[in-house]
């Protein structure tokens, strides 16, 4: 099943963070996007790109999972540093009931890290 296609809201375009294992000189050619584009036999490009899809949708989940937990860290009413939601929300561009979301998501997430280690 196919998932509903969420509206897109336009954002300024950010040039993206380099991928450690991707080569440099890779990064210099606009097409190039880990050597999907040499792979002439589609079987074969649907599955190094079906490999890639499955990857980088696991990198943003464990990605979003530790922007919760710094949000929850910055949020700590026992730091005397902490952010508000607002600012949170700000410095993440995210909504501030995103960001209020986000906090208590990385607190349970902690409170679960906490769990394990007992």
């Amino acid at each position: 099943m196919a998932e509903p296609e969420r509206p897109r809201t336009p954002r300024p375009r950010l040039r993206p963070a380099p991928l450690i294992f991707e080569p440099a000189e890779a990064t210099a050619d606009p097409e190039h996007f880990f050597d999907l584009e040499s792979i002439a036999d589609p079987r074969e490009l649907l599955g190094r790109a079906t490999e890639l899809t499955h990857a980088f949708r696991a990198a943003a989940d464990r990605s979003m999972e530790f922007q919760a937990i710094a949000a929850a860290q910055l949020a700590d009413p026992r730091r005397f540093d902490r952010l508000t939601t607002a600012d949170i929300a700000e410095r993440a561009e995210w909504t501030e009931d995103y960001a209020k979301k986000m906090v208590e998501f990385g607190r349970d997430l902690l409170r679960g890290a906490r769990d394990d280690t007992d």
